[in-house]
């Protein structure tokens, strides 16, 4: 028996049973889950109907998160699955799907920040980092950004402790198991609010 998605099985809305004209199709073909966890790079191809491909991530250990806010996105390791809204066992054993609230490395995001004198980080450490990242390397659209940026840049104190713990919390918005990323963006306000709640719980 293979997994099918067909509904013809199901009873009507009346409760009436159906009748069985056909067996199963190709077109109903359903497949195992991907159950993306993370770890090296490992992605399957999958043939699918026309020909067309679909990217099976069996294990990930990076993808792109963008900062709403900021207006930014930077390449980050993920480290931890922390809350799903559909499982529980999603969380124990670390698989990566879509709306998964995973951790992920503040240290690219950080150092966007730090030109912009933000306080991030306290003290003697905070000053030789930023001079050692010092605008000068970038180029000057870069520059012409951060500078525009700088007179209004407030970053919320839900996250400035977590830029100090080091980590971000982060939703997945890409699908892992067809697209072969693990893609999403940084929780910030109502949003991480509600999650820390849920955290909390």
């Amino acid at each position: 028996m293979g997994i099918s998605r067909d509904s013809r099985h199901k009873r009507s809305a009346t409760g009436a049973k159906r009748a069985t004209y056909r067996k199963k199709r190709a077109f109903e073909l359903g497949r195992q889950s991907a159950s993306t966890r993370i770890g090296t790079k490992r992605i399957h191809l999958v043939r699918t109907r026309g020909g067309n491909r679909k990217f099976r991530a069996i294990r990930l250990e990076a993808g792109n998160f963008s900062w709403g806010s900021e207006g930014i996105s930077k390449k980050t390791r993920v480290i931890g699955v922390v809350f799903h809204p559909s499982n529980n066992e999603l969380v124990r054993t670390n698989t990566l799907t879509k709306s998964a609230i995973v951790q992920i490395d503040a240290a690219p995001f950080r150092q966007w920040q730090l030109p912009l004198n933000l306080q991030i980080k306290r003290g003697a450490a905070a000053k030789a980092e930023a001079a050692e990242t010092a605008p000068t390397t970038k180029s000057k659209s870069v520059q012409r950004k951060l500078a525009a940026r700088a007179p209004t840049a407030k970053v919320e104190n839900a996250l400035e402790t977590q830029f100090a713990a080091g980590r971000l919390y982060a939703a997945i918005s890409s699908r892992p198991g067809q697209s072969g990323r693990a893609d999403g963006y940084i929780l910030e306000g109502e949003e991480l609010a509600f999650y820390q709640k849920q955290l909390k719980k």
